[in-house]
């Protein structure tokens, strides 16, 4: 042992207590933590990856075992001895319009007034009762005819927004995408952009009846509005457009353009709607053209006595692989050995038997959110604090910290790649040898790997079984093994449909990086300003970048702009089932809504965006 974990062990001696396994190994325990802190965590961490895994994560209870989890206390010393004051997660400022400033005072009395709140109610609910619903494998726009549902909803904004529709420059591209223009009087300015997607998921059909209120009603119970895209996302697209005609009607003229665009098949992969936004806007403004985007993703919660919100700055990449075996078929009265079927069972449970390690770095998304709560939330426990802290410069509490991620999957999917085998399929008679089988194992890669590597790790996986199933092996396009008058059949994998995504490009979110503080200062001014907190009490939100499970239309804007946020300041509240019922629910399932008040909140926050870039000149 060295000496630094020498004196490590002796500062921590106190508080330790030591459990010797059958094996002979010691395991080192910190003292039982307080009120379930483990699943505090691990839902806080989910705003990472958006509102989607709150569900999941909020419902982990955790056991007394959980609770007193063990960490080695190799290597962690008290955090003054090993970085002093220095501080990982800076904080800005809350950032107020000072040009606007009469206009932002006037709005803040606005928002909060009820005849607002009665336009919202009606705004939303409006917009949910005209159904746009996206399905896999729809063919393209003026082929298929399940496009036509946007038609409707195109004339429900354009009655609805009359001012947004009078003063900004709408374009329409691929029929249903929609661009809006507000022409800044500083061309020389780069525009911010805000985006949503129009379409919703598909209600299914036989869960209609489970439904509080129906899916389609906008329903308001005089606190929540039901329905579909109540938060994903028609919220958002609505929220965008009520700042933008509320800042209109009060007088205001951009300095900076503002761009806003929605895409309507997000929840299909987003090919017919922002596949042809993005070109059509890199087209118009170049590239890097744009200052900053901002579209739907996280927002704020509670954890450890804090309130944290969570841009995303990044989203996983994905691949989809297609593992194919052919074989020799004939009648099943005379089987092989193994059949095409067999022979795929042994790959699929060898996939399976072989998850990729979970192994956390310091250019993780995850790695700056843990780093935040360390610095900044209240009560967050001081083993963990500690371990975090500590990580910044040792490897071995680096290695702890991964100890602890390994033990809940919903985070460890965030930091490593994850494999899925989602599809199955072969086979077509009882009494005949299947020829083909097939099956479909989804990858997310993760932010600091590839899919070269994911495809270089898949192809040796499954080269040992190839040779002991005797198949000619094509891997990615890459002949592995031949085909010969001797191999029983072939193993092929590859990209399934050519839909691979790669990793996004992280946004910069350090001290320097102008459009992630301007975005940090307007969420803190913001929270602010919707619970009267006023300027010096100390009470605001912490902001703490993070990272998207899944992927946003913000895949195609990429060459638009360096600074790319999923963001959308949904309130979370507490991260409870009971909360999420009753404020941001149902997302992508039955009981879809959202609190009135929490949106009015995201009005705000839009208006605060489009203000507070208008002023800047960092960017």
């Amino acid at each position: 042992m060295d000496s630094e974990a020498e004196k490590a062990q002796s500062l921590a001696s106190e508080n330790q207590t030591t459990h010797i396994e059958p094996s002979g190994r010691r395991l080192h325990h910190w003292p039982r933590a307080p009120l379930a802190w483990r699943s505090k965590l691990l839902a806080l961490v989910a705003m990472c990856a958006g509102y989607a895994l709150l569900e999941g994560l909020s419902s982990v209870a955790p056991t007394s075992k959980d609770t007193e989890s063990w960490i080695p206390l190799k290597d962690v010393i008290d955090m003054e001895y090993l970085v002093g004051n220095k501080s990982f997660c800076p904080q800005v400022d809350p950032l107020v319009p000072e040009q606007n400033k009469a206009l932002w005072r006037s709005l803040e009395g606005y928002f909060g007034g009820d005849p607002f709140k009665q336009k919202a109610i009606n705004w939303l609910g409006g917009a949910v009762r005209v159904p746009t619903e996206s399905f896999d494998g729809m063919g393209p726009v003026g082929q298929d005819p399940r496009w036509e549902v946007f038609g409707p909803f195109h004339e429900y904004i354009l009655a609805g927004f009359p001012f947004v529709h009078t003063t900004l420059i709408q374009t329409k591209v691929n029929t249903y995408g929609l661009v809006y223009e507000w022409q800044g009087s500083d061309p020389s300015l780069k525009p911010i952009l805000l985006a949503a997607h129009q379409d919703v998921v598909p209600v299914e059909p036989l869960t209609v009846g489970k439904w509080t209120h129906p899916p389609y009603s906008g329903y308001f119970d005089g606190e929540n509005i039901w329905g579909r895209g109540s938060v994903d996302d028609k919220g958002g697209l609505i929220g965008i457009l009520a700042a933008v005609e509320t800042l209109i009607a009060s007088g205001f003229q951009p300095t900076r353009t503002v761009v806003l665009t929605f895409g309507f098949d997000e929840e299909a992969s987003g090919f017919e709607g922002a596949g042809h936004l993005g070109p059509h806007l890199e087209a118009k403004y170049g590239k890097d053209g744009i200052a900053m985007i901002i579209d739907e993703g996280s927002g704020f919660i509670e954890r450890f006595g804090s309130v944290v919100a969570v841009p995303a700055i990044a989203e996983k990449g994905y691949m989809n692989v297609l593992v194919k075996v052919s074989a020799n078929g004939g009648h099943s009265s005379v089987p092989p050995s193994h059949t095409s079927i067999g022979i795929l069972s042994a790959l699929l449970v060898h996939f399976e038997k072989h998850p990729t390690p979970v192994e956390i770095t310091r250019k993780e998304p995850v790695y700056a959110t843990f780093q935040c709560l360390a610095e900044h939330s209240k009560s967050m426990p001081s083993s963990l604090r500690k371990v975090v802290r500590k990580s910044a410069s040792s490897k071995a509490a680096l290695q702890d910290l991964d100890k602890f991620i390994r033990k809940d999957n919903e985070i460890s999917s965030l930091v490593r790649n994850t494999q899925a085998i989602d599809i199955i399929q072969g086979g077509v008679k009882s009494n005949a040898l299947p020829e083909e089988a097939w099956a479909v194992v989804n990858h997310r890669v993760a932010v600091v790997s590839s899919l070269k590597e994911v495809q270089e790790r898949d192809a040796a996986l499954l080269r040992k079984l190839a040779r002991k199933f005797n198949l000619a092996y094509e891997a990615f396009g890459n002949t592995i093994t031949k085909a010969s008058a001797s191999t029983s059949g072939s193993l092929v994998i590859s990209d399934w449909q050519g839909t691979a995504l790669d990793v996004a490009p992280v946004t910069p979110y350090g001290k320097d990086a102008a459009p992630y503080q301007l975005l940090a200062g307007t969420i803190k001014a913001t929270y602010n300003a919707h619970r009267g907190i006023s300027e010096g009490e100390g009470k605001s939100i912490i902001v703490a970048p993070g990272i998207m499970s899944g992927n946003t239309d913000t895949r195609f804007y990429w060459n638009l702009s360096q600074h790319i946020f999923r963001y959308n300041h949904g309130n979370g509240g507490n991260g409870s089932i009971e909360n999420e019922k009753a404020g941001l629910g149902g997302i992508h399932t039955v009981n879809e809504n959202i609190q009135v008040d929490a949106f009015v909140e995201m009005i705000r926050f839009f208006a605060a965006i489009i203000l507070n870039a208008d002023e800047t000149k960092t960017f």
